[in-house]
């Protein structure tokens, strides 16, 4: 701390004031006491599987156990491991999903009590049933914390589906986002449609803000291409949810968000994929956004993934491996 004296001078009190305020700032964004942050991604293309890794102010992460892989893919014919995501459910566990092929009909999905020891890998047929489907990508999780149910939600194709939207582009894909409902990941719901942006949309990750849900989405248009982030807000989580905002990633080609509220800000983290490497807006609101891309640090070659909070204990395990 400055000695008193220091603060008699008017601008000498203003420099200290500044200094204390972003004290606080930097305190409120860390991770709670007791706590840590773990970063769950892929590399390459997915084929080496689960890589995770470390970070107790969110900004700066470190990767485990040499960067090499926590779990390796078994499922599907192309045995990817592609964008996880992870959650801790109501049960303890933490519970993944993930894309398992660039052309398959369902998921991955797996569970563990540690993030080291992970339970056989499971194949969910979610668009099976589609003769048309094309795909389904991106996976994500997210609890109804009331009901003790599970959302999980990704993006697929359709041939023929939303015409207004088809573009013969990026080999003629023209998303929508689709999900199911389970409480044990043995039974699951009917398929249903979750969004209708009215564009070409993947990458969605879904947020509880109080009494409502953010979610946060890439509108994938390539022509005229847009290639970045919206929001779009819903006071039940299966929806409806509004109309998608503008851009919230400004220049960049942004895909595979995750966010956390770290205090009182919001952090989105994305994947900068023309340029290989992480970027990162904050917002107090939900609204107005800063790009924080210059302030964080991912493992070279970090790919979509999503960011959960752990405990210091599950952490110490995870630095022993």
């Amino acid at each position: 701390m400055p000695p008193i004296s220091f603060l008699k001078s008017p601008k000498a009190f203003l420099l200290a004031a500044s200094f204390f305020i972003s004290l606080s700032t930097f305190a409120q964004q860390i991770a709670p006491k007791g706590q840590a942050l773990v970063f769950a991604y892929f590399k390459g293309n997915g084929q080496d599987g689960l890589h995770l890794a470390h970070s107790k102010d969110g900004y700066t992460w470190t990767a485990l156990k040499k960067d090499s892989t926590f779990l390796r893919p078994t499922v599907a014919q192309d045995k990817l491991m592609r964008d996880p995501c992870v959650i801790r459910g109501k049960d303890g566990l933490f519970h993944m999903v993930w894309t398992v092929s660039w052309n398959d009909k369902g998921i991955g999905y797996a569970s563990s009590k540690d993030l080291v020891n992970w339970s056989e890998q499971q194949f969910i047929p979610v668009m099976q049933h589609e003769a048309e489907a094309r795909n389904c990508w991106a996976p994500e999780i997210t609890l109804d914390e009331k009901t003790g149910t599970y959302l999980i939600y990704w993006a697929t194709t359709i041939t023929g589906k939303f015409p207004e939207t088809q573009s013969t582009a990026d080999k003629a894909y023209n998303h929508r986002l689709y999900y199911v409902t389970t409480k044990d990941f043995k039974t699951f719901s009917d398929t249903k449609l979750l969004y209708e942006p009215g564009f070409n949309s993947i990458d969605a990750t879904i947020q509880r803000d109080g009494k409502r849900y953010v979610m946060i989405l890439k509108d994938e248009t390539r022509e005229p291409a847009q290639k970045n982030l919206k929001v779009a807000f819903s006071n039940n989580l299966t929806g409806p949810y509004g109309k998608a905002s503008a851009p919230i990633t400004g220049k960049y080609w942004a895909e595979g968000p995750t966010a956390i509220q770290l205090g009182k800000q919001w952090l989105v983290y994305f994947d900068k994929y023309t340029e290989h490497k992480y970027g990162a807006v904050r917002s107090s609101d939900l609204k107005a956004w800063t790009d924080v891309s210059d302030q964080i640090s991912f493992p070279a070659g970090a790919r979509h993934g999503t960011v959960i909070q752990v405990t210091q204990k599950e952490l110490e395990l995870l630095l022993k491996q």
